[in-house]
């Protein structure tokens, strides 16, 4: 069994998508605090700015670009690619979007639109940069999966299929790239305190009464520390683990998976239909 040397930060260079907020923005500060020089993406530029600067001020010696760019584009994905150095450390693919509404509910755009952010342009991104990642000896590629790429509840078909086929991707990977010595893994975050509840879509289908029960329903289950998730991806990236999970409401739908393949689907079916209903019923004293 071919085994790595633990990954070294410090001198190397990182590209971060999804930087500007949540468990990209604290990544940042983390790789800048070990060493690292820093490519930053993110949609949103007006967050992103404020996230170099503050690195810049703290680590005066790091270098740190960063480049606004919408990730859904494929040309601006392309973009990203040919401004990354020829030798790269590490790709952290962590830029990502939720959709909400069952299948019938989600207009065909809206399906691609979170399949081109969270499945394509990593792969492209990957892809585009694997020269990189081999000119840079013990290098290292993160993809960030979800919960929802180990368990498909209802209601999050597109963010499943994005979130599944990037952990497929990425498996497949691990296993092709250790040969030229670059480590993959694989992180499936649970509900980690981020802006993904506030920014999530919305079925073009889905009835106007349902929305902010889903919106506060999906923000409800969002309560691990983004500072203490990227904490433990840079540990496992360290350790070159192939798979992390991350928060006790991601371990435990995992083991229940396992243990029953077939029959958790109901389960999960059966608990999220009670978690809406929850959400979209009345509080006691409401309104007063």
């Amino acid at each position: 069994m071919t085994r790595l040397d633990p990954y070294r930060f410090a001198g190397r260079t990182a590209v971060l998508t999804g930087a500007a907020s949540g468990i990209g923005e604290q990544l940042a500060y983390g790789l800048a605090h070990r060493g690292s020089n820093l490519v930053l993406v993110d949609v949103d530029g007006s967050r992103l700015e404020p996230v170099a600067t503050r690195i810049r001020n703290v680590h005066p010696g790091r270098s740190v670009e960063t480049i606004v760019a919408d990730l859904s584009d494929r040309a601006a994905v392309d973009q990203v690619a040919s401004r990354v150095p020829a030798s790269l450390g590490l790709l952290i693919n962590n830029a990502g979007v939720a959709l909400g509404g069952r299948f019938d509910q989600v207009g065909v755009d809206q399906f691609e639109h979170v399949m081109n952010v969270n499945f394509r342009a990593p792969m492209l991104l990957t892809h585009a940069l694997l020269p990189a990642l081999r000119a840079s000896p013990g290098s290292h590629l993160v993809n960030v999966s979800s919960l929802f790429g180990l368990i498909a509840p209802p209601g999050q078909s597109a963010y499943c299929a994005s979130k599944f086929a990037l952990r497929g991707l990425s498996e497949s990977l691990r296993g092709e790239l250790i040969e030229n010595g670059i480590g993959v893994t694989t992180v499936h975050p649970g509900g980690i305190r981020t802006r993904i509840a506030e920014s999530a879509l919305i079925g073009d289908g889905v009835p106007e009464s349902d929305i902010a029960p889903t919106r506060k329903l999906f923000a409800a289950l969002l309560s691990f520390p983004a500072d203490k998730a990227a904490e433990q991806i840079l540990r496992a990236v360290r350790s070159r683990k192939a798979r992390l999970l991350i928060a006790a409401n991601a371990k435990g739908p995992d083991l229940l998976q396992r243990l029953l393949p077939a029959g958790s689907a109901e389960i999960i079916r059966r608990l999220t239909s009670v978690s809406v209903k929850a959400a979209t019923r009345p509080r006691v004293g409401a309104g007063r």
